[in-house]
């Protein structure tokens, strides 16, 4: 259970959702939620078990500059959101009706300019490869982290098995909770209608600037 609840910490899921505005689909999104979740239990696993063995904790400043980096990777991410919008012809109207104004998204599709012969290039199937992107994503998550659950670790472990034991347990909770948080996000990404796509126009602009906002507010936070 804390491990689930871990998973939806704010940078968490500020990460997660990043990376899921730029999936099709529930699947995809719940690989790649696991795979965040895996890299992000890996590199727990590993400062755990020094910790284990050295019986030491985490330096705080090291800790604050691991939390720093992780607020870089944030304003990336949420930039890059942005700029992904900008690419696929998202953008924003106001319109006037009845004397009220209404901010409205738009998104004009790269593919409607595509020839046919392209387009039906477009259908064939290929093997998704592994995402490495989103698995060093988790990895860096983890070791911003992973201070925290050395502490936690130290205190209720009595021996290194114990300890190995707690955070394998900690990790299967972050893999599943990242997964179904990817799932649940997704799913106004993966529907087609008009409706629906200027909702997901107004997410992704959310996204990006909450990510994004985020990071620096982190960043910002170990600099002042």
């Amino acid at each position: 259970m804390i491990g689930l609840r871990h998973a939806l910490e704010a940078d968490h899921v500020a990460a997660v959702a990043s990376i899921v505005t730029q999936k099709q689909g529930k699947t995809a999104a719940l690989r790649h939620g696991a795979i965040w979740g895996l890299g992000h239990t890996i590199t727990l696993f590993l400062f755990g078990t020094i910790a284990l063995l050295a019986d030491t904790l985490i330096p705080d400043q090291m800790a604050s500059m691991l939390e720093c980096a992780v607020g870089f990777m944030l304003l990336y991410l949420g930039v890059d959101v942005l700029w992904r919008m900008r690419r696929n012809g998202v953008h924003f109207h106001v319109h006037q009706h009845h004397g009220k104004r209404h901010l409205h998204a738009h998104q004009h599709h790269a593919d409607m300019a595509h020839s046919d012969a392209s387009a039906h290039q477009h259908q064939h199937q290929h093997a998704s490869p592994f995402p490495m992107r989103t698995l060093m994503i988790g990895i860096m998550h983890g070791m911003a982290g992973s201070a925290a659950l050395v502490v936690l670790t130290l205190n209720a472990a009595q021996n290194l098995w114990l300890g190995l034991g707690y955070m394998l347990l900690f990790g299967i909770g972050s893999i599943a909770g990242m997964a179904l948080l990817s799932a649940a996000i997704s799913l106004p990404f993966s529907l087609s209608s008009r409706r629906i796509e200027r909702l997901t126009g107004y997410l992704q602009l959310g996204i990006g600037i909450g990510t994004s906002g985020l990071g620096s507010v982190m960043v910002f936070n170990f600099f002042y």
